[in-house]
């Protein structure tokens, strides 16, 4: 398990977008941009992502769009696989970005009246109350303090993707670890069966329908949603365990929160099962440039070319903060929430330094998207190698910290959502 992905000259493995612009029509320098690429092969030369790909919009224009690696083949488990270059068209599991998307169903249905955050979730899914879960709100399931933060392992069976009926009898059978509110501990995978439910029951629609009504449709987005059909499975990067085998703690943190295994869950993410079901906190399939423009639309206010679908204040209810630089229980790292949600800081945090307007979200492992009002910037950044922790992960890092650093604020004028 593990080891190092193939690494190919960064020229020959790299194609882009016809979509970028100039980086002197949003008032950057070339060489920014290129310091922001520069980062990224930095972090490809180390082994530890078969492929990479980045979108990043700036004033609401593309200035990176690009991919690098292999999309397939190029893992260290990959030997008899075809090599398939990486493009930016290629198509990207969001994993536990995923979350943002699903939240902002459950609030568009705040916005239209028909759900209350602070209600319990045993008003939208009748039987939840069942086993000291009556006082769980939609407010602690997507803030993470519902208190049920460890996932079953049977919720990651591939098997019941295609029996929705039966997860949901698995999540009223379940009890709470603590009560709610009472403890910030990220919940990887419950929450976002939960919010789908919630959706199903107030709509009648699942939750893959009703995102393809009121955002992709409207939107025009291509593949952007949850799962893909069974003809595009091969558009979809492979996924490969890279970097030294998990060590304790992190190897029981990733149980507690996956509730499997590093290569387990690897595999599973390369099921066609999976790749074509529908896990709403953990498998939205997109290219980087769909999931950059999906934060675009909330760095927006939730208008995009001409279309409405969510109001400013929805937007602005998503992100507020729910806490404070608080030790989640689960990841253990202090981290801020918004609703949906892992936000920025000033000196620390996921969007580099200076960045405590920025919202979005982490998935397994390295894969990060999210908008910075300050900056007026939207930003996905999409992988397959799945490392965990390893000194080298700073040169992850520097990619966000380089873009806070090259793109500067926009004088005079935050964007607020």
């Amino acid at each position: 398990m593990g080891g190092r992905a193939l690494v190919g000259d960064p020229q020959a493995v790299t194609a882009r977008s016809a979509e970028e612009v100039d980086a002197r029509e949003v008032g950057l320098r070339r060489r920014d941009v290129a310091a922001i690429w520069e980062a990224v092969e930095g972090y490809y030369r180390t082994g530890l992502q078969p492929a990479l790909a980045l979108c990043v919009r700036h004033r609401g224009q593309v200035i990176l769009d690009r991919a690098i690696g292999y999309a397939r083949g190029g893992g260290p488990g990959d030997q008899g696989i075809e090599r398939v270059l990486a493009t930016p068209q290629t198509l990207f599991n969001l994993f536990s970005a995923s979350k943002s998307i699903t939240s902002m169903l459950i609030h568009l249905l705040v916005e239209r009246g028909q759900v209350d955050l602070d209600a319990p979730v045993s008003r939208y899914i009748p039987g939840f109350e069942r086993r000291g879960k009556g006082g769980i709100t939609m407010r602690h399931v997507m803030a993470h303090r519902a208190g049920i933060p460890k996932t079953p392992t049977a919720h990651v069976d591939p098997e019941l993707l295609s029996r929705p009926e039966r997860i949901v009898e698995l999540m009223l059978d379940s009890r709470p670890e603590t009560a709610p509110g009472q403890r910030l501990a990220y919940t990887a995978v419950n929450g976002g069966f939960l919010m789908a439910e919630v959706v199903r029951q107030v709509t009648g629609q699942d939750v893959r329908s009703f995102l393809r009504q009121e955002i992709v449709e409207p939107l025009g987005f291509d593949a952007l949603n949850y799962g893909v059909g069974p003809e595009r499975v091969g558009e979809v990067a492979r996924e490969s365990v890279t970097g030294p085998p998990p060590a304790f703690p992190f190897d029981n943190l990733l149980r507690r929160s996956l509730g499997i295994g590093l290569q387990e869950a690897v595999d599973l993410s390369n099921d066609p099962r999976f790749i074509t079901g529908i896990v709403p906190a953990g498998n939205v399939y997109a290219t980087a440039n769909e999931a950059c423009r999906f934060f675009e639309l909330l760095l927006r206010g939730g208008m995009l070319d001409g279309v409405r679908v969510f109001a400013p204040e929805t937007v602005r209810g998503a992100v507020a903060p729910q806490n404070s630089w608080e030790l989640d229980r689960t990841i253990g790292l202090p981290i801020r929430y918004g609703l949906g949600f892992m936000l920025g800081g000033q000196t620390m945090g996921f969007y580099g330094r200076g960045s405590a307007q920025a919202f979005g979200h982490l998935g397994f492992t390295n894969v990060l998207a999210y908008a910075d009002p300050e900056r007026d910037i939207s930003v996905a950044l999409m992988n397959n190698g799945k490392p965990l922790v390893t000194p080298e992960l700073l040169l992850w890092l520097n990619i966000t910290y380089t873009i806070a650093q090259r793109i500067p604020r926009v004088r005079g004028r935050i964007i607020q959502p």
